[in-house]
């Protein structure tokens, strides 16, 4: 077996050493040698065989051992235990037989205590007798006592029956009046708040005829205002708005649902782009908020009293002309802004559809390049996603800084995986996509030289 491994380990020696050379020009002596190492190996193969069976009957006759060893030792260890027990029963008996002589010693004692204790109870029970004795002729005598102070508790409490009843129709005459009152006085709500659309019309009418102010009765728009104005060829709106009922907890909400639906009238062409709640003074105490600033227009809660001032404020859009008191550089200026934002805004909607088309494309060659598992995959993932843009919320204004500072992290962090956001590069870039066509160049030019022409005085 030792001359059959000697060759296997020539063989395996040879393998390691040999070179591009020895396999092109003496592959022979390699192959000489695999044929001698696989005549050896064929024969350690049945002596492999017989150490393969004699190992398994060793292991099988090794294993009965451990078998039996493991059943004397269980033996020996359950016979340990019930000695144990045996001790320990052994034990407790002893203990038990101990506490059973000390309990009769002292059930003898009490057995004695007992007995003294019956002869004490025995002489109790004598002087008691003498005592109940006592006890029933106080008893007589305050029986006697009782049935006087009875009668003079019957009085008591038919007096104190007629004074509860004084008292209760007294206090139900007093609940009664203020029900009375309190029921007047939400008629005299109802009637005011029923009556307080034709005193806002009646108030404005009258102011108007004061102070000379078109007072419009059909409006040239949609929608029916309970009151126009018309100052400086604009449309004022002041619409009157009280509650349903005597309960003003939901009034705000109502004011805040109508101050949305005002947006029907300052669309119109020719409509201030401020409108006038006009609400009963006695129900500013439960308003908080008396301006809504919105996006397109501004809504103003006011009350009967505040109309007057408020009408000739606006009056007095008529003593100037806005346009006449700026200067042509003022006027430059405000023309310069308007432009630059006018170009940017079509810019950005020009770079969005832009974008837009190569997301549209984008979306058409996935469904149509992937395959249907990868295909149905990214479908099941597209359902779990969710994007939640910021939320826009009226009572808090967009800082600028903020903005700011939120894009240059955007900046700091697309450097830092290699995205480029050089401004110079990217507006380069942007600047090449044109804006307006020819025509629509030249149509452009020919409405801002119409509308300097109509701002100049």
């Amino acid at each position: 077996m030792d001359n059959a491994m000697e060759s296997l380990r020539r063989l395996f020696e040879r393998l390691k050493t040999i070179s591009l050379w020895d396999r092109v020009f003496r592959w022979g002596a390699v192959k000489s040698l695999l044929i001698d190492a696989m005549g050896d190996f064929q024969r350690i193969i049945p002596t492999l065989e017989n150490l393969r069976d004699a190992k398994t009957r060793t292991e099988t006759q090794l294993e009965i051992e451990r078998n039996e060893q493991k059943n004397l030792r269980d033996t020996v260890q359950q016979a340990k235990l019930e000695v144990a027990q045996m001790k320990e029963t052994l034990q407790r008996l002893a203990a038990e037989k101990e506490e059973l002589q000390k309990r009769l010693a002292g059930l003898e004692e009490k057995n004695e205590g007992y007995l003294r204790r019956g002869i004490e109870l025995k002489q109790q029970t004598e002087n008691q007798e003498v005592q109940i004795q006592a006890l029933r002729t106080e008893v007589s005598r305050l029986k006697a006592s009782e049935e006087q102070r009875r009668k003079e508790y019957d009085q008591s409490i038919a007096n104190f029956n007629k004074l509860t009843e004084t008292q209760q129709q007294r206090e139900e005459a007093e609940r009664n009046e203020k029900h009375r009152q309190e029921i007047e006085r939400l008629k005299k709500l109802k009637e005011t708040w029923s009556t307080h659309e034709e005193r806002v019309r009646s108030r404005i009418k009258a102011i108007c005829t004061r102070h000379a102010i078109d007072y419009v009765d059909k409006v040239p728009f949609r929608g029916n205002p309970d009151n126009t104005l018309k100052i400086k060829d604009e449309y004022i709106v002041f619409d009157a708005k009280s509650p349903y009922g005597d309960d003003l907890t939901n009034f705000p909400s109502y004011l805040k649902n109508q101050v949305e639906h005002a947006i029907k009238y300052v669309r119109e062409e020719d409509v201030r782009k401020e409108v006038f709640l006009v609400v009963p003074t006695n129900t500013l105490d439960v308003l908080d908020q008396f301006e809504y600033k919105l996006a397109d227009y501004t809504v103003y809660v006011i009350s009967l009293d505040a109309l007057e001032p408020i009408i000739l404020a606006l009056k007095k859009i008529e003593e100037y002309e806005f346009a006449d008191q700026l200067s042509p550089e003022e006027r430059e200026n405000i023309c310069r802004v308007i432009g630059k934002f006018v170009h940017l805004s079509k810019r950005r909607i020009q770079i969005d559809g832009f974008f837009a088309k190569q997301f549209f494309e984008l979306v058409y060659r996935s469904e149509a390049d992937l395959p249907k598992d990868f295909l149905d995959k990214v479908v099941e993932f597209e359902k779990s996603e969710k994007l939640n843009p910021p939320i826009e919320k009226r009572s808090k204004q967009i800082s600028t800084k903020e903005l700011e500072s939120e894009t240059e992290r955007l900046k700091s962090e697309a450097n830092q995986k290699g995205i480029l956001t050089q401004d110079s590069t990217l507006s380069r870039e942007i600047n090449k996509l044109p804006l307006y066509s020819v025509e629509g160049e030249a149509k452009k030019n020919k409405d801002q030289g119409d509308l300097f022409s109509e701002k100049k005085p």
